[in-house]
């Protein structure tokens, strides 16, 4: 029997990409593949109905839904509605490192299993925290825009101009998970000291490699300091005023987890201030930045548009992952990331 499938892509993880790995993944099993492209990063996602981050419309993923038994997509919107007016569908794959798209309790009131690919992006935001960490150190962002401007600042060789070099210095990290250890990893062959601070990371995994401490100890101790936790109750706004403070004067702080770790404004006063010397961030408050807003131009700072998740390897492993889920599910396996494990269950 052949299965219908709707490949819900965008403008990076291509359609064709998707249909590529889930015929490549399944060759054996005749498939009906849809396409269907959505309209991000052209246009930009948000919330659709009662989910978060969706690009598309519900009424456009009806339409190319109808008959379809499994959805595979980055970004189409899961919504009570469409639930309601697609019954044949039986599993919704996000190849994100979240299902943030889908309303899980709906799902699995109708029964479709949801699942979502972890890990995708991780080496790709390891490296570009990486490249905003040297370039934040080295104040690369204030030398690229005056040379491009025109001007040769020869005064970049003064001492307090200076940046500070990774080999010897203490790096602190909040969170150590795929993207945080592979970021410690690359630290460490680069000759510095890494902290950690992760309250659910083993022991072992540290061994060799990290010194856990608490966050407190880590603001205190770390020249620079890279984000790399979720956003939670516990976490949310956990760098202010007094987080800044805590830092040595002449600090580096990088973030491209979510922008919502952070008081920007206090980010501001304290490069303003000269107590931060750099810093480099990929995630912000409000995407996109507003015009006018103080880090826009305030100086010592690196800003980059929410692309650490963003490589041409990330879109083929984010369908690559989804198509293997289509394919223990179409097996009878079970699936490897399932968010709503208790509807294969029942």
């Amino acid at each position: 029997m052949t299965t219908t499938v709707l490949a819900a892509g965008d403008h990076f993880v291509l359609p064709r990409l998707l249909t590529e790995e889930l015929r490549a993944a399944a060759p054996e099993t005749p498939l009906d593949v849809r396409e269907l492209t959505l309209p991000w990063p052209h246009a930009p996602f948000g919330p659709v109905a009662e989910v978060d981050e969706a690009s598309g419309t519900e009424d456009a993923l009806i339409e190319a839904l109808r008959g379809a038994r499994v959805c595979v997509t980055q970004l189409a919107p899961l919504t009570e509605r469409v639930l309601r007016a697609c019954p044949d569908l039986e599993l919704f794959c996000i190849s994100r490192g979240g299902p943030v798209n889908a309303n899980l309790a709906a799902a699995t009131r109708h029964g479709v299993a949801v699942s979502y690919a972890p890990g995708r992006n991780a080496t790709a935001t390891a490296e570009h925290t990486l490249a905003l960490l040297l370039a934040a150190a080295r104040g690369l962002g204030d030398v690229h825009t005056d040379l491009k401007r025109g001007t040769w600042r020869g005064d970049y060789y003064d001492y307090d101009a200076c940046g500070i070099e990774i080999e010897g210095c203490v790096v602190g990290l909040v969170g150590f998970g795929a993207i945080g250890s592979r970021v410690a990893r690359v630290l460490v062959a680069m000759g510095a000291r890494v902290l950690v601070h992760d309250p659910y990371v083993p022991a072992e995994a540290l061994a060799g490699l990290a010194e856990q401490v608490t966050l407190e100890e880590l603001l205190r101790r770390s020249r620079i300091v890279s984000l790399h936790a979720r956003v939670t109750d516990e976490t949310r706004g956990m760098i202010g005023r007094a987080q800044l403070a805590a830092m040595p004067r002449g600090s580096v702080l990088v973030n491209c987890a979510r922008g919502a770790l952070i008081d920007y404004d206090a980010v501001c006063d304290a490069l303003d201030s000269g107590h931060l010397a750099g810093a480099g961030f990929d995630v912000f408050p409000a995407e996109p930045v507003p015009a006018g807003a103080r880090l826009l131009s305030t100086p010592g700072v690196v800003l980059t548009p929410h692309i650490a998740g963003g490589s041409r390897q990330v879109a083929h492993k984010a369908a690559r992952i989804v198509a293997a889920e289509v394919s223990r599910f179409l097996d009878g396996k079970p699936l490897a990331h399932c968010a709503n494990p208790e509807v294969l269950a029942a």
